[in-house]
């Protein structure tokens, strides 16, 4: 049955990778992501949304996938000013960042400022650990339910012989919104762990985030996000920066050499500090589906 009172919008979650950081698209000052009413006159719903985001930020849109369909009634900030039921079709786009024409709104920020603890480049972060430890409180609060939420927590955020699974973006932000941890939650707590954002939207940020992590482990996606000539160094550091996790330097270049998703340019560049290093491309003529092995993420903690 049609719910009357319900109104779709496109959210799109636009992602980059500049100087090592991983950055997203938003507007209203950093609390939101950029959104819109669905408009049907379009021939598909991807490319209402690729005009759309032109449209609103100046910015085109290279990879497009949708991400998922949020339409939780009991969620807060999912009905607007008219009490409409709101459904928001959410969309992961993947650019080169660039500053908006004519110094528009969109502002791109580092996704780390909404999820500090899911850089983990340097080490478990001094801010993961104060989440694990309220988490473990609010698990053992009360006894029914107390043995789900502890294995919850574990799987979640690789605890008592689990391992940290950096895919799982969504799951430990869930675990945090009904400790109510985040501001987006409806607490008010002495202080609140990560930038919060309107209604869902670091909600739906959270599962692209996700999405992306899977995917740079199986599809060659990571290379829409590189600029046309880039050293290993620099491709290596862009998928660290997705991650959230330094990876071990000779495996990665070694998975890389046996994909042969690249090749060499033949120019070099003096940018890297130390001697010049070679230049390379990502070679188009390598069919989408190939495996990115070289992004599997063989990891060496610092």
């Amino acid at each position: 049955m049609t719910d009357a009172n319900a109104h779709a919008e496109l959210i799109a979650v636009l992602t980059a990778v500049t100087e090592d950081a991983p950055r997203v698209m938003t507007v209203e000052a950093g609390v939101k992501l950029p959104s819109g009413p669905f408009i049907s006159g379009h021939r598909s719903l991807q490319a209402g949304l690729r005009d759309w985001v032109e449209d609103q930020t100046g910015h085109p849109v290279g990879y497009l996938e949708q991400l998922y369909t949020f339409a939780d009634r009991d969620r807060g900030g999912v009905r607007n000013e008219d009490d409409r039921h709101i459904i928001s079709i959410s969309y992961l786009g993947l650019v080169r960042e660039q500053a908006p024409p004519g110094g528009g709104r969109p502002l791109w920020k580092d996704w780390y400022s909404y999820f500090p603890w899911e850089d983990l480049r340097g080490g478990r972060p001094d801010i993961l650990e104060n989440i694990v430890e309220m988490l473990s409180q609010w698990a053992e609060s009360e006894r029914p339910g107390r043995d789900y939420r502890r294995h919850r927590l574990d799987f979640a955020f690789g605890l008592n012989g689990a391992a940290w699974n950096e895919d799982l973006v969504l799951q430990r932000y869930e675990l945090m919104y009904e400790a109510k941890l985040v501001a987006e939650a409806g607490s008010a707590p002495a202080f609140w762990f990560g930038k919060p954002m309107a209604a869902d939207h670091r909600r739906i940020l959270a599962t692209g985030i996700a999405r992306l992590r899977a995917k740079i482990k199986y599809r060659p996606v990571v290379f829409e996000l590189m600029p046309e000539q880039f050293t290993l160094l620099q491709l290596q550091r862009a998928v660290e920066a997705l991650a959230g996790l330094r990876l071990h330097k000779p495996n990665f270049r070694r998975q890389i050499d046996q994909q042969a998703l690249i090749e060499e340019t033949g120019a070099v560049t003096a940018e890297t500090g130390g001697r010049p290093a070679k230049l390379f491309r990502y070679r188009h003529a390598i069919l989408e589906e190939r495996a990115l092995s070289g992004s599997r993420l063989p990891t060496t903690r610092h």
